[in-house]
């Protein structure tokens, strides 16, 4: 009985001592495999610098950069070398004070790169202004709509001479010179550049005259049997604008189709900005402004010379005849807004006299409208 129970004892003590071992074993394997974790994790993850870190803590980029190069393999070190060395040229050549100092430091430099910038969320509709009156009638909406496009907001004195409007309606479509804009310094230096929008257009004695002044001149015309043309010192091209791109999936039925965005027009031919764009639309004008004041490329555009057709609302444009009038002199209120002034208006006395198919207030049916931007700076 009592080497039984002796032998008891011996066991249960194995057992323990056994228990106690594995789980010591086991808490060890849990203990490395933690260090080895946050061990890792640290030498693969950057320290965090805060934006806007200034030079004075270039010390510890520099430390820190050497700390990681021991962990990194040769390819990755190259690669980081020529990333500091592409952000150090860029800091260079973008601060004229460091070009003067030569290696001297500058405090106001970041040690590393800015964030980018928060690019602001694109527009989706126009900025719609308050109703002429409280009767939301068409005479009130009419009646502000027509005194603003008839009201020049600037004077031009220098306008072309009466030979560049010989043919058509004299002084129908006309450009500023005026020495306070730019237009006509880069008339003098020979770098200005025209677009001339239109369908059959037989009038282009502004763009000859533009032209022979030493601009470079783009007509564009669907209705043109050749792709390209150069005549009269002007290019021709069989293309027109258009509020929106015309879609891939979609073949062109006829020739009257080709048509794209003006943003989309400026990437084909490598051009950023332009001096002057003229546009006669027949009715399509409205659309074609809201997608310039929606995309942002009002800014590309010094002088914008637009007819506009008043007998019907234009192509896409829906409401009853008081929110189509709010809705068009919302839609130049956009144009002023962004720098554009008016400095000439022409009515031909021979259009019919139709305001959404009325007469109103003895309107015209087509406006030629003449702005400048005050703001464009070439």
């Amino acid at each position: 009985m009592n080497c039984r129970q002796l032998w008891m004892d011996v066991y249960k003590e194995r057992l323990t001592q056994g228990l106690l071992l594995r789980l010591g074993i086991l808490l060890t394997a849990v203990c490395v495999s933690i260090y080895v974790y946050l061990e890792t994790g640290w030498r693969s993850t950057p320290a965090p610098l805060a934006a806007g870190h200034h030079a004075h803590s270039c010390k510890k980029c520099g430390q820190y950069s050497k700390s990681k190069q021991v962990f990194a393999e040769p390819w990755e070190q190259d690669r980081g070398i020529k990333k500091r060395i592409s952000y150090v040229h860029t800091l260079k050549k973008d601060n004229p004070a460091g070009k003067r100092d030569g290696d001297k430091d500058d405090p106001s430099l970041p040690c590393c790169p800015p964030p980018r910038p928060h690019r602001m969320a694109p527009r989706w509709r126009i900025h719609m202004e308050p109703w002429a009156s409280e009767s939301h009638s068409l005479e009130d909406e009419a009646r502000r709509f027509l005194n603003y496009i008839t009201t020049p907001q600037v004077s031009c004195t220098s306008l072309p001479s009466e030979e560049a409007t010989q043919e058509g309606n004299k002084e129908a479509w006309t450009v500023c010179l005026d020495p306070k804009y730019s237009l006509t310094h880069r008339v003098q230096r020979k770098h200005c550049r025209v677009y001339s929008f239109g369908l059959g257009v037989d009038d282009r004695s502004l763009e000859l005259s533009l032209a022979r002044s030493g601009c470079e001149v783009h007509c564009f015309d669907p209705s043109l049997k050749q792709p390209h043309l150069q005549q009269d010192e002007m290019w021709l091209h069989r293309l027109s604008v258009d509020w929106r791109d015309p879609n891939p999936a979609i073949v062109a039925q006829n020739q009257y189709t080709n048509t794209k965005k003006l943003a989309t027009i400026f990437n084909d031919f490598g051009h950023r900005q332009v001096d002057v764009l003229k546009a006669d639309m027949e009715s399509a004008e409205w659309k074609i402004l809201e997608n310039l004041v929606l995309e942002g490329i009002l800014d590309t555009i010094g002088q914008l010379l637009v007819e506009l057709h008043l007998h019907w609302a234009g192509f896409e444009v829906g409401g009853d005849d008081p929110s189509v009038v709010r809705y068009w002199f919302s839609l130049l209120k956009e144009l002023e807004n962004a720098g554009f002034r008016l400095f000439h208006v022409h009515n031909d006395p021979a259009k019919p006299h139709l305001f959404l198919h009325k007469n109103v207030f003895n309107a015209s049916s087509a406006y030629t409208l003449s702005w400048v931007n005050t703001h464009w700076k070439p």
